[in-house]
């Protein structure tokens, strides 16, 4: 007796509603995702228990290195524009419309005023290499960081002001941010950690 021939189902599967979903979930990603500034150096920051955020707009970041070099951040491009202009007028510093563009398009900041200019001329790999070995002056003699911080304030009054340090950064370095802003009366501030974890004590 012959065998009953079994017919063979076809084995396609329609994918189009798993990309219409990839597509979507994508697309989702893209729109709430925030992205982290470039920083010129790796900061480790210490651990708490704190678990208040940090708002995403109208922040000024202070940066602070295991060697007490100090970096600034502002999250506006007008921002940056008018602090730059500002501290060109404080400084005796006249600034290009090409190098006040290039300013507003920076993540971090971070030289003294007197290299600002020849810091602006370079390319940006080189811009790269080169914030990290500078920073923002901020000792008695010539605390350029006092006037940064002053200057950012008359340009947006409702700028947070949020300190991220490294967990090694000398202690006397971070007082000494502390007092220039208590100089200033801006009292305060944020201070930028790590979440702490049962591991961690």
């Amino acid at each position: 007796m012959g065998r009953v021939k079994i017919k063979k189902k076809s084995t396609f599967i329609d994918m189009t509603a798993m990309s219409d979903v990839t597509v979507l979930l994508l697309t989702f990603f893209m729109l709430t995702s925030t992205f982290v500034k470039k920083e010129p150096v790796q900061v480790t920051t210490p651990a708490s228990v704190s678990e208040i955020k940090i708002p995403e707009t109208n922040i000024l970041q202070i940066l602070v290195d295991p060697n007490g070099k100090i970096f600034m951040s502002l999250d506006k491009q007008s921002d940056l524009r008018n602090v730059l202009e500002a501290m060109g007028q404080e400084y005796g510093v006249t600034f290009t419309p090409e190098e006040i563009k290039k300013f507003t398009l920076a993540t971090t900041f971070g030289v003294p005023m007197k290299s600002m200019k020849k810091f602006l001329d370079l390319p940006q790999d080189q811009q790269d290499a080169v914030l990290k070995n500078e920073g923002i002056p901020a000792d008695s003699i010539d605390n350029q960081f006092k006037a940064w911080v002053r200057n950012a304030r008359a340009a947006n009054s409702d700028l947070r002001i949020a300190i991220k340090a490294d967990a090694n950064t000398p202690y006397s370095v971070i007082k000494n941010v502390m007092n220039s802003l208590q100089d200033l009366r801006e009292n305060r501030y944020n201070l930028i950690t790590s979440l702490k974890t049962t591991s961690d004590e």
